[in-house]
């Protein structure tokens, strides 16, 4: 429980109390449990106090000092913060829905688990702070300042998340924004990273999925197919399609052909691959897809839905694994590689 003559000197009001903390700068306040619902608080300092569990909602604490505060599962809802120092703040739990927190400054502050739902935090300094598992909905974080933002986990439906400033103005770099505070942290890495520049760059430019059955036949030849593309420069993706698909796999299956220059699938006893085609041919126009079959199978039925889209391109039979390898550049990546150029270029 709070302290008693803590919480009786804080109710004297912001005068008394600031002074008071001038006085005894080596006492932390207990206000543990404290309710200050409705209070008038607008530039208290109230920094290393604990709050934990106190009820703040509507208090007015604009401009106050909460710096290193212990405010876990503090009742913050409606508050007034503007302008505020949360920096370093324990806000784990702590419910700040639809606070008021624009140009506050929670600097380093912990919000796992935080409610700011419906929050005002237009313009709120979040340098380094901690947002794990946090609820941003409906938030607005226009302009903030997301700098070394950890960010897992979040809750951002409804969030408007404009001008996002990702780096360090405090350095002198130039401002750069984003839309987006997931994807901050990667923007900001994905510039000042080279090696990461560099992994991205090999990604986009020579990734290619290979699709296919995995049993012990089928899957030596596409290792086979691997191996070639590897002395080619390229950069093979192998993906198993031999178990059920799901929304999952749709996923998976996507996003690797998103980053892929282009797509071999070998449909040789794998119905399954045409299944999982129907999640990249048609939502994915700009990614060529070469489809190979033994000589020995007749082409599905349902290759006639594919043959609706240009980037399906002439399917290629092969006898063997030899072939296959050695029809390898003229027959697959050729056909592949000039249908890009030539998108490449009806597009400019």
């Amino acid at each position: 429980m709070a302290n008693d003559e803590h919480v009786a000197m804080l109710k004297q009001g912001v005068a008394a109390w600031n002074a008071w903390r001038y006085q005894n700068p080596n006492i932390r306040p207990d206000l543990t449990n404290a309710d200050l619902s409705e209070a008038t608080l607008s530039g208290a300092k109230l920094a290393q106090a604990n709050l934990r569990e106190a009820d703040l909602s509507g208090a007015n604490l604009r401009e106050a000092d909460l710096s290193g505060a212990d405010l876990r599962q503090a009742d913050l809802r409606q508050a007034g913060l503007r302008g505020a120092t949360l920096s370093e703040a324990y806000l784990f739990k702590a419910d700040l829905s639809g606070a008021y927190l624009s140009r506050a400054k929670l600097i380093a502050a912990h919000l796992f688990k935080a409610d700011l739902s419906g929050a005002d935090l237009r313009g709120v300094n979040l340098f380094a702070a901690r947002l794990v598992d946090t609820d941003l909905r409906d938030a607005d974080l226009t302009g903030c300042f997301v700098y070394g933002v950890s960010a897992w986990g979040l809750k951002l439906e409804g969030a408007k998340q404009q001008n996002l400033i990702i780096t360090n103005l405090a350095e002198n770099e130039p401002e750069i924004t984003v839309d987006n505070l997931e994807v901050a942290q990667f923007i900001y890495l994905m510039l000042n990273n080279q090696k990461i520049r560099d992994v991205i760059d090999t990604i986009t430019s020579k990734a290619v999925l290979i699709l296919g059955r995995f049993t012990d036949e089928r899957k030596a030849v596409l290792d086979a197919l691997r191996e070639e593309l590897r002395n080619r420069n390229y950069l093979p993706i192998l993906f198993d399609f031999d178990k059920p698909t799901s929304q999952t796999t749709d996923e998976t299956i996507t996003l690797l052909a998103r980053m892929s220059r282009f797509v071999i699938a070998d449909i040789s006893d794998a119905k399954s691959v045409l299944q999982e085609l129907r999640a990249i041919v048609p939502d994915l126009p700009s990614v060529p897809v070469q489809p190979v079959i033994t000589v020995t199978q007749g082409e599905p039925g349902m290759f006639d839905f594919f043959h609706n889209f240009r980037s399906f391109l002439k399917v290629h039979h092969y006898n063997n694994q030899q072939q296959l390898i050695a029809d390898l550049g003229e027959r697959v990546i050729d056909p592949a590689e000039k249908w890009r150029s030539r998108t490449r270029t009806r597009r400019r």
